[in-house]
């Protein structure tokens, strides 16, 4: 266990990465152990002093530039992992599943021992946690199940389980991973700000940033103006005066990643469009404008597929 004593507020110090998937947030708490650890004691309600305990697993690989690990450290028998979002995302308890496998894939070859051996293998308990800063209206504190993805029940196997003596909920499925979701926008989870003063700080950050991108400036010239909004008003001050350059280009970064993220949703969409209008043609029963109406195509997208 860490060493508990006073809660301190903590100002960011440190180098800024340059690295493009490293985010405005990730970059905040990422290379200050100190603001991680309070993080963690205002999420926890605990009074960790001891910085050096964190033993930081984030995953760095570039496969993760858009799914990305955030942030991940181990303290005191917990594996938490953060990350932050600013959409819903319906699939998070499943891309926490392949961050939970690898790294505790991770972990096990660090401890020389094979999943294979009779003796029971220790792992830190996992917490799975998103700050979710979006402009959708959401509540300060939601949660979202892995169990929500799977499919409907179809009752097989039920009664094998009868066999064992074992009572439970007509077959349930044996498998459960739970994301916590807190809302840090600006006005949101006010104990948790108070407790953590530089994420307060970031949510007072976005909400500037957000003030001056409303009046339709250029981008770059609106985060200028957050910036120097905030450097007079004592928001991030230091940090901010420090990474000017570095802030306004991971700003550009994340609104390019979520325009990315959102084309990729889109492509998908349009793919699955084009592959029911083929398997309609492949039938032969329905004419094209049938076709073009149930697979949501234009008539002249239809009229291609069916002439390639």
């Amino acid at each position: 266990m860490g060493k508990k004593g006073n809660k301190t507020a903590h100002t960011v110090q440190g180098r800024v990465s340059r690295s493009v998937k490293d985010g405005m947030f990730r970059t905040l708490f990422k290379e200050d152990r100190e603001a991680l650890l309070q993080l963690y004691n205002a999420l926890n309600d605990t009074d960790y002093t001891d910085a050096s305990a964190l033993e930081i697993v984030t995953i760095e690989n570039a496969v993760y530039i858009v799914m990305k690990n955030d942030l991940a450290f181990v303290l005191t028998d917990t594996l938490n992992l953060y990350e932050h979002q600013s959409s819903v995302n319906a699939n998070l308890p499943v891309r926490f599943l392949l961050y939970l496998a690898e790294e505790y894939q991770r972990l096990i070859e660090g401890m020389e021992q094979s999943i294979y051996g009779r003796k029971q293998i220790k792992l830190p308990a996992p917490r799975c946690v998103v700050f979710y800063n979006g402009e959708e209206k959401r509540p300060d504190r939601w949660e979202l199940r892995l169990s929500d993805a799977f499919a409907a029940e179809t009752g097989a196997g039920k009664a094998a389980w009868k066999d064992y003596g074992i009572s439970n909920k007509q077959g349930e499925p044996t498998a459960e991973l739970r994301v916590q979701i807190y809302n840090i926008n600006h006005g949101h989870n006010a104990a948790l700000m108070e407790k953590c003063p530089l994420l307060a700080s970031y949510a007072e950050f976005t909400a500037v940033c957000r003030h001056y991108l409303a009046q339709k400036l250029e981008k770059r010239d609106a985060y200028a103006k957050a910036i120097d909004y905030c450097i007079k008003h004592d928001i991030l001050k230091e940090f901010l005066r420090k990474h000017r350059a570095e802030v306004i280009g991971m700003l550009l970064t994340d609104f390019d990643a979520e325009k990315y993220e959102r084309t990729i949703r889109q492509e998908g969409l349009e793919e699955g469009c084009i592959d029911a209008a083929r398997r309609m043609l492949q039938d032969g029963e329905l004419p094209l404008e049938k076709i073009a109406l149930y697979s949501g195509l234009p008539l002249e997208e239809v009229q291609k597929l069916a002439m390639a």
